[in-house]
């Protein structure tokens, strides 16, 4: 298998990071920013958004996957990954959050996963770049 491939988007929001991670938490906000359909599975395992948390995405006419939350440390970070289904193999993802100057917030995230098919997860990773940059400008907290 091929080294891992990495996706890296940066996108800063005017809001707090209160307000941020309140809106990236809750996995049915992020339907626009994955241009997914995005259903709730299971809350997590001491707060509804919290670690155990699971979500279930369905992008276009690929089989749908879903995605359990890992860590939670409120306001600042958020990391999943793939906890059943889809085509990415060793996939997670992390969305870190830092305030800026100004009072709004920084979000650096972070996904890496692998393909079985080779050249096909540096293709994977352009769309997801791609379309992840445009979808967080549509998610508005």
């Amino acid at each position: 298998m091929a080294t891992p491939q990495r996706v890296h988007v940066t996108h800063t929001y005017t809001s707090d990071p209160a307000t941020v991670f309140e809106k990236l938490s809750e996995h049915e906000n992020l339907g626009p920013v994955f241009g997914a359909k995005i259903t709730r599975v299971r809350d997590g395992d001491t707060s509804r958004n919290g670690p155990g948390s699971t979500r279930r995405l369905k992008i276009g006419p690929l089989p749908a996957f879903e995605e359990t939350t890992t860590v939670s440390e409120p306001n600042t970070l958020i990391e999943y990954k793939i906890s059943k289904g889809g085509p990415l193999r060793g996939h997670w993802g992390k969305q870190e959050l830092t305030p800026t100057a100004d009072g709004g917030t920084t979000l650096v995230y972070t996904i890496g996963f692998n393909m079985p098919v080779p050249g096909a997860a540096g293709v994977v990773g352009k769309v997801l770049t791609k379309n992840i940059t445009k979808g967080l400008g549509k998610l508005t907290p």
